[in-house]
């Protein structure tokens, strides 16, 4: 089976990982069915996902999928940290979708690709 170029920035380079298909060229990460065209994207639908494709809802509990560096910390956010009671951030001008407070970082925006729900 032939995997398809890159939605991003068109190379011929992706291959899969889990259900996820990657470019190593952009860091680009889509699901096969979002290639395909038979799901919606999250744009057009409105409805936020988290990193493994799960509907996400304000007051969810979400668990980080990877550590992150967090501007102004000298400690990263680690992998595993549980998050309660999100607030979703719908036509949000960046990425992060996601508004919460972590316990020892305070209140900050995380992306909804960097959290699967707990």
């Amino acid at each position: 089976m032939s995997l398809p170029n890159c939605p991003s920035c068109d190379s011929d380079l992706t291959y899969e990982d889990g259900a996820l298909l990657i470019c190593p060229m952009c860091a680009h990460e889509w699901t096969a069915a979002e290639a395909d065209g038979t799901v919606a994207t999250e744009e057009s639908d409105n409805v936020i996902r988290d990193a493994v494709g799960n509907d996400l809802q304000d007051g969810d509990a979400v668990t980080v999928i990877r550590d992150l560096k967090v501007k102004g910390s000298s400690t990263p956010l680690k992998v595993g940290t549980k998050v309660k009671s999100i607030r979703l951030i719908h036509d949000a001008p960046d990425d992060h979708d996601i508004d919460c407070k972590i316990d020892g970082f305070g209140q900050m925006k995380l992306k909804s690709s960097v959290v699967k729900k707990a």
